[in-house]
């Protein structure tokens, strides 16, 4: 569901703007600072972009990232201005999610109750952001840029009572793209954004879990992948 609602915000600015009749601007020289900060609150979709392994190609199995739920973003935004239409935007957060992995057997039936993986990120994101012209209250922009990411909760030692038998490392570089709304208000900036976010990396630890080697086996590569919707204000 949050995957769609991105896309569809991803293809709403023009036709929201086209919309538009003149009426009295909402003036304000934040926008206009070279430098100006705020602080962002948003919502995320965290996924895996999985390649099956030559074993488990060979037995048929079949490995998912299923029942996909939302997490939460909360970032300080730090925005500079170097000409009219061009932001260089730093956005320091944290983030947190869960991705959840079902195995399959070549019989369609799924192997124990699926592997529940959760991450809490550091995250340290260097975009551009580049400005449509201003119609009224509203201006659209595309975005794009590099996020490193720390997971916090990566690489931790297997426990059998836990029964989780993947683990991920800590360190990605991600790079990201997307699109928003600039929304002035008489008093500051709401900007609705939509964003995807994919990492460059194999993150699963490739060391299997003593006594359950077919979990991390089954997997030749794990990038992660990770859908926004962000409300900053500024």
């Amino acid at each position: 569901m949050l995957k769609r609602s991105i896309i569809l915000l991803l293809l709403l600015p023009p036709f929201v703007l086209s919309a538009q009749k003149a009426k009295p601007k909402n003036d304000s020289n934040y926008d206009e600072r070279m430098l100006h900060f705020g602080f962002s609150m948003g919502l995320n979709t965290m996924d895996f972009n999985i390649k099956l392994s030559d074993e488990a190609i060979a037995n048929e199995w079949t490995v998912e990232a299923v029942n996909l739920k939302p997490g939460i973003n909360i970032q300080i935004v730090t925005d500079f201005r170097p000409s009219t239409y061009l932001d260089i935007r730093f956005l320091p957060g944290v983030s947190f999610g869960q991705r959840n992995i079902n195995f399959y057997d070549k019989d369609g039936v799924m192997i124990d109750d699926g592997q529940k993986l959760e991450s809490s990120f550091l995250e340290f994101p260097l975009l551009l952001k580049y400005k449509g012209m201003r119609l009224n209250n509203s201006r659209p922009y595309i975005i794009g840029g590099l996020n490193f990411r720390y997971d916090l909760a990566g690489k931790k030692d297997y426990d059998e009572q836990e029964e989780i038998y993947l683990r991920l490392n800590r360190a990605d570089l991600y790079y990201e793209a997307g699109a928003g709304i600039d929304i002035y208000l008489p008093y500051f900036k709401l900007t609705i954004e939509a964003k995807m976010s994919n990492g460059l990396r194999d993150i699963l630890v490739h060391e299997p879990a003593p006594g359950f080697p077919q979990y991390a086996n089954a997997i030749e590569s794990m990038r992660s992948q990770i859908w926004i919707l962000s409300f900053h204000f500024e």
